[in-house]
């Protein structure tokens, strides 16, 4: 039995079929994925039902265009420019597909290895950052769930606060675990910007680079940063966006012994925006 961790899908289900072909995936294995599983590919139906029907084989954290399709569909967000959920929200089984997406983890955490979508600020220990997952999951699974998508948007709070309660502490938290890149030495978020390492905002710095002492012994594995093209410099911090819905490839991490398998995107070379 192997287990695999997979960046960032983003509807490319021709690729994610090709990986899993590479990978000579079997039903004694195990796949984690790092979210962002739809949106900009052209696949996303297919992506989501293939991905649902692994069952019990798979573990995914939700990503920020998993939160944005349950959004949109809750009445709670609009598409943009680019998206590519229409064939989500018109299947029969839209449903039956949103209330399992809408029931995944946030962060999920196994003998010291953390898969999360964006990472772990590094002012919260992984025990931490669990905790709060779990506060934000809890309510996405209560019937209180559309008055989080009512407030999950927007940039405020920018720094944890112990105090902070309701949406803007369920944002926040949202936040740091699913479109944090750049952080301030508290904590604070920027959110504007997608750059490469060397191209930080002023002040900022990209949030594995900050030392925390109660990480030592874990191993992090995330998606989201596509401009990273799987490189952090960090040995046990693994970046696993490398941006196949922008043209590059899809890749899988073996657990076991940290080997890496790609395949080629299939789609047109483009920058992110």
């Amino acid at each position: 039995m192997a287990t695999y961790v997979i960046g960032d899908i983003q509807g490319c289900y021709q690729e994610l079929m090709a990986l899993l072909d590479l990978i000579q995936f079997s039903a004694a294995d195990r796949l984690w994925l790092t979210g962002d599983l739809v949106n900009r590919g052209p696949g996303s139906l297919a992506t989501l039902r293939a991905i649902k029907q692994l069952d019990r084989q798979v573990i995914t954290v939700l990503g920020n265009h998993d939160l944005h399709l349950l959004a949109v569909a809750y009445g709670h967000g609009t598409c943009k420019r680019g998206d590519t959920i229409d064939d989500i929200l018109a299947a029969p089984d839209c449903d039956e597909l949103l209330d399992w997406l809408r029931f995944r983890p946030l962060l999920h955490l196994e003998e010291r290895k953390v898969l999360v979508h964006a990472g772990l600020p590094p002012i919260w220990s992984a025990d931490d950052a669990l905790g709060f997952a779990r506060e934000v999951e809890a309510v996405l699974r209560s019937d209180d769930y559309l008055r989080y998508f009512a407030s999950m948007y927007g940039n405020q709070p920018d720094c944890w606060r112990e105090h902070l309660s309701g949406p803007a502490r369920w944002r926040i938290i949202t936040n740091y675990l699913t479109r944090m890149r750049f952080v301030g030495p508290r904590g604070e978020l920027e959110l504007k910007s997608k750059s490469e390492l060397n191209a930080a905002p002023a002040g900022y710095r990209a949030w594995f680079y900050y030392p925390n002492p109660e990480w030592a012994g874990y191993r992090i594995y995330f998606g989201h940063w596509a401009a990273l093209v799987g490189h952090t410099g960090m040995h046990d911090v693994f970046a696993l966006d490398t941006g196949c819905v922008w043209g590059n490839s899809l890749t899988a991490l073996r657990l076991e012994d940290q080997r890496l398998f790609s395949v080629p995107s299939r789609q047109p070379r483009t920058i992110e925006n």
